[in-house]
């Protein structure tokens, strides 16, 4: 049997916070229910997690900032469930470091089928007991796919899950032009409908600045405009 995925679960509203600890037991997964953002940070430095589900209009600390404050020291894959559906809400959390965003009301099987599908990209199969990792290395980049760890100018960088897969890609085939096409239903298993272009904008756009806070004085991936991304020799 599986591990039990330990998951954070920070929301306000007591029925929904039961409700999506409900579904995630179900699927076999160890909730933790968070009812504030104070409370919510106390809990991400305890131990690692494998998902946090994240409100954003939270009490104490904003659900904004807790955001944030993932992508920037944990790298824990995260999805937002919020009643804001705005357009510039759910862009704001994706550019900030969401992997997924859905709103309120929600299906329960639509939440449990992708929590499931951000588990899956986060999640790595173990390397072969005889076979070495191989490091995938460009310039002064080098990721490893066994510590899942990516480190630029000497400085590991904190990639949330799908910023993690792109580079991973990337890195995996160096001389290969990747259409947006193509890298959106490599990284996120889904075909490449009406958002996907957005969606893959924001996330090449997070992934290069935290490239360019890591070392400013390279540049790693290169846009071949109208066609897509590759390395930069």
């Amino acid at each position: 049997m599986a591990d039990r995925l330990h998951i954070l679960v920070a929301e306000d509203d007591d029925d929904i916070n039961r409700l999506l600890c409900s579904v995630l037991r179900s699927s076999g997964h160890e909730p933790q229910p968070a009812y504030s953002g104070t409370e919510a940070e106390l809990y991400l430095g305890q131990r690692e997690w494998a998902m946090v589900l994240l409100d954003l209009m939270l009490p104490g600390k904003r659900g904004e900032a807790l955001l944030e404050e993932i992508g920037e020291r944990y790298g824990y894959p995260v999805i937002v469930i919020s009643a804001k559906n705005e357009r510039q809400s759910k862009i704001s959390a994706l550019k900030t470091g969401a992997d997924d965003y859905i709103t309120k009301p929600f299906d329960l099987e639509e939440v449990d089928a992708r929590i499931d599908s951000v588990l899956r990209r986060h999640r790595r199969l173990p390397q072969s007991q005889t076979q070495e990792p191989q490091l995938l290395v460009h310039k002064d980049l080098t990721v490893d796919p066994e510590a899942i760890t990516a480190i630029a100018g000497g400085i590991q960088l904190s990639l949330t899950a799908r910023e993690y897969d792109i580079l991973a890609l990337l890195l995996s085939s160096p001389k290969k032009l990747f259409a947006k096409a193509n890298l959106f239903e490599s990284v996120w298993g889904e075909d490449y409908l009406g958002g996907g272009e957005n969606v893959v904008n924001v996330h090449m756009s997070n992934l290069r600045n935290k490239l360019a806070r890591a070392n400013p004085d390279e540049e790693y991936i290169e846009t071949i405009w109208g066609m897509g991304y590759s390395l930069k020799s």
